[in-house]
């Protein structure tokens, strides 16, 4: 391959997907497409900007036009497509641009890719995804692969709608595609509207620590550069037209999870232990929130190779020592729109 697309490149997964590829694959061009919304940040690439294999271009999935011919111009050979509203409380209260960035932009990259190549030979369209497609899970049991769609929140069923648009326009066109499906990335660079820099930012300013419900919620989490590595197999020695889910195989309810950051915290910032704790608030829980989410990694690990290489504790300590080491990033990305969505939300 000469020429790799990966769209959604400035965001928090994407931006760790692209450091790795241009870090890894100097022969390869690498083209960063991205639309910029308050979930992207050039500044998480400043450490490769300047690399001769690096391209960003800004744009918005969403324009058919624009992605036709940003294709016509550069015949990528592969697209590792990330780009997505992901925030299932953004989804909740404003639909609309998750149903037409993540089903309508999906379609118009796959229109794009149909159209620039007569012949797949050495081509690849990759689809990411997210285990919410598949609902809720009990107590016991994991996801795997097989397990049928049942997504509950807006955010989840323009997810599932985009992974059956990519699986039919391979079994209908025969355009050669692989998907994943991943639990929950935790991280360097990760907008803080998710969970832990949401926290860790709240614990640095003594803020109020939302919890939904009980915080009895679980989640399987996987630390973000393990899946760059999963991405960068799957790109690669992924079977076509198969799915592989990729999970750190580390369930955490979501009030236990906060607890441990809370000590974590507490002992960084040099203050006595549970300080950080008198700042859990319970608040309403969040319409339709899926109980438990697992995920069964085994297809990957065997089929490829891979598994994360990070036990929980290594990864969330290297996490919570980079935010803050990087105080002057959280507190750009969380000034303006941001802190007022926050407020809306949780205040």
């Amino acid at each position: 391959m000469k020429k790799i697309l990966i769209t959604g490149g400035a965001g928090f997964i994407g931006s760790h997907v692209i450091r790795l590829f241009v870090n890894k694959y100097p022969d390869i061009q690498i083209f960063n497409l991205d639309k910029l919304t308050y979930a992207g940040n050039l500044l998480n690439l400043s450490d490769i900007e300047s690399k001769p294999n690096y391209t960003f271009i800004k744009g918005d999935i969403v324009d058919a036009p624009f992605i036709d011919a940003l294709f016509a111009k550069h015949q990528f050979d592969g697209v590792i497509h990330l780009a997505a509203e992901s925030h299932v409380d953004r989804s909740i209260s404003g639909p609309m641009e998750f149903i037409f960035t993540n089903i309508i932009g999906t379609a118009n990259l796959l229109n794009a890719f149909k159209a620039t190549w007569k012949d797949f030979t050495g081509k690849l369209f990759y689809h990411v995804s997210t285990d919410e497609v598949y609902g809720s899970l009990g107590d016991e049991g994991l996801f795997t692969e097989t397990t049928p769609y049942d997504p509950k929140s807006p955010y989840s069923a323009s997810k599932a709608s985009s992974d059956h648009i990519v699986r039919a326009y391979c079994h209908t066109y025969g355009l050669p595609v692989v998907i994943s499906n991943c639990s929950n990335n935790y991280g360097p660079n990760q907008f803080p509207e998710k969970l832990l820099p949401l926290m860790i930012n709240n614990i640095r300013h003594n803020k109020a620590l939302p919890i939904y419900g009980k915080g009895e919620n679980v989640r399987d989490w996987l630390y973000v550069i393990d899946h760059a590595r999963a991405i960068d197999l799957v790109f690669w020695k992924g079977k076509m037209g198969e799915t592989y889910n990729i999970g750190g195989n580390n369930e955490w309810t979501n009030i236990d999870l906060v607890h441990k950051l809370c000590e974590i915290m507490d002992r960084k910032l040099g203050r006595e232990p549970a300080t950080s704790a008198k700042l859990i608030t319970y608040v309403t829980d969040r319409a339709g929130h899926d109980l438990r989410y697992a995920i069964d990694a085994s297809k990957i690990k065997n089929e490829l190779g891979w598994e994360p290489s990070l036990k929980f504790d290594e990864g969330f300590d290297i996490t919570v020592d980079w935010y803050l080491s990087n105080k002057e990033w959280l507190d750009n990305v969380t000034s303006g729109d941001y802190q007022k969505y926050y407020d809306e939300q949780y205040l």
